[in-house]
């Protein structure tokens, strides 16, 4: 994939950093939902779309080989953090650990990851926007989510090239996958938001 490329998809996710921010400052600093807790029209690929100047070429990275699917099936080349957007809830409805969907809970913005590019396999409809990130306790579990080689790694599921990554500060980062890879397999979850305690 070219630098035009890894380039375009970082804009894409500043634009999508920032446009979560807006969102949050009219909505009582809570970040949108996915749509493991609301209605597809009313999940962050959506109720971002106010907040977005080029709204269908923002929420699709231009490495994605399935991109054109996503487009026409309403999806999107992103997925969020499911440690912030997906609050563990018991079998009585109750939130389980701390919450993360306020940006004022997030004692480390600088250093939690909020938004990946999505893996080769991942679904191309709306309703495919988030990871399943506490899970990542193996390589293989990483790849079912996100695409940690997308950029010169041959297949955004290889261990080898790079990928994008939106923190919560709005900083957008590259990061080569086998430093992902090396992290997972000893035990640290990148997406693990640090300094908040009671999280799997």
């Amino acid at each position: 994939m070219t630098q035009a490329q890894q380039s375009s998809c970082m804009t894409n996710l500043r634009n999508i950093g920032t446009a979560l921010h807006l969102h949050a400052q009219d909505h009582g600093g809570k970040f949108p939902e996915t749509t493991h807790t609301t209605s597809l029209g009313r999940a962050w690929v959506y109720a971002l779309e106010v907040y977005l100047h080029d709204y269908d070429a923002t929420r699709i990275c231009p490495a994605d080989p399935r991109r054109e699917e996503r487009l026409r099936a309403g999806g999107t080349s992103y997925v969020l953090n499911s440690y912030i957007f997906v609050p563990e809830i018991d079998p009585f409805g109750e939130l389980v650990g701390p919450d993360l969907t306020k940006i004022s809970s997030i004692p480390d913005p600088c250093n939690t990851l909020i938004a990946f590019t999505c893996s080769d396999a991942t679904g191309t409809g709306p309703g495919n926007d988030h990871t399943h990130s506490n899970q990542w306790r193996s390589w293989n579990a990483v790849l079912r989510d996100i695409s940690p080689g997308r950029f010169g790694g041959g297949t955004g599921n290889s261990a080898k090239g790079k990928s994008n990554y939106l923190y919560v500060d709005g900083r957008v980062e590259s990061m080569n996958a086998a430093t992902v890879k090396h992290r997972i397999e000893s035990g640290i979850n990148i997406s693990k938001p640090p300094g908040v305690p009671g999280l799997p």
